[in-house]
């Protein structure tokens, strides 16, 4: 089965590769453009550090995510900037394409990698077209969508376990019964018609 079937509106780790440094992020906008040849397209924010590296190269890998990825890959990939730290160093379950990119082994089901034949400038973000050049299927895990992400994958937020009032903007909480009218949050100075009960 082809790589491309693994296809959907789902989430990816776009890898690229500069040299010795690599790096990798969470997007959601990458495209199957056409089947014959086969060619996708994806959208990266231009302060993304993983965007400058594709311009330089003019290669990426996307690792396809499956249902049985764990938080852990979002916080790692999708939490921290490549600026900071070396995603890949000491990061298990990866593997490399022929080209040298690392992809996902573990909760991905599919991967590609692709040469940029087009690039297009879209304000904020720049578009990257081109062709797969190697493609492999991973596993039969269904691929993660938003959805499915929100709803099994995503920690649920702790409720507060005490009566009181939380800010609507900045997530303060006033604890007490009653919220005095004038009160100004701490954080995020706004007033107490931002302010919501709790408990």
């Amino acid at each position: 089965m082809s790589a491309m079937f693994k296809f959907s509106y789902g989430l990816f780790v776009l890898t690229a590769r500069e040299g010795d440094k690599e790096n990798g992020c969470i997007i959601n906008t990458a495209i199957q453009v056409t089947a014959d040849p086969k060619q996708v397209s994806i959208c990266v924010n231009k302060s993304n550090y993983t965007c400058g590296m594709i311009q330089r190269t003019g290669e990426f890998g996307l690792s396809f995510l499956s249902q049985d990825v764990k938080f852990e890959t979002f916080r790692h990939f999708g939490f921290q900037s490549g600026r900071d730290v070396d995603k890949f160093a000491g990061y298990e379950d990866v593997k490399r394409s022929e080209g040298g990119l690392p992809y996902l082994t573990k909760g991905a089901n599919a991967f590609i990698s692709v040469k940029v034949n087009r690039t297009l400038d879209l304000g904020t973000h720049l578009m990257f077209i081109g062709d797969v050049m190697e493609e492999e299927v991973i596993s039969d895990v269904a691929s993660v969508t938003y959805q499915y992400y929100f709803d099994h994958i995503k920690p649920k937020p702790e409720q507060p376990k005490t009566k009181g009032y939380v800010c609507k903007i900045c997530g303060y909480v006033y604890e007490g019964d009653t919220l005095p009218d004038d009160f100004i949050c701490p954080l995020c100075k706004h007033g107490a018609e931002d302010f919501e009960p709790i408990g």
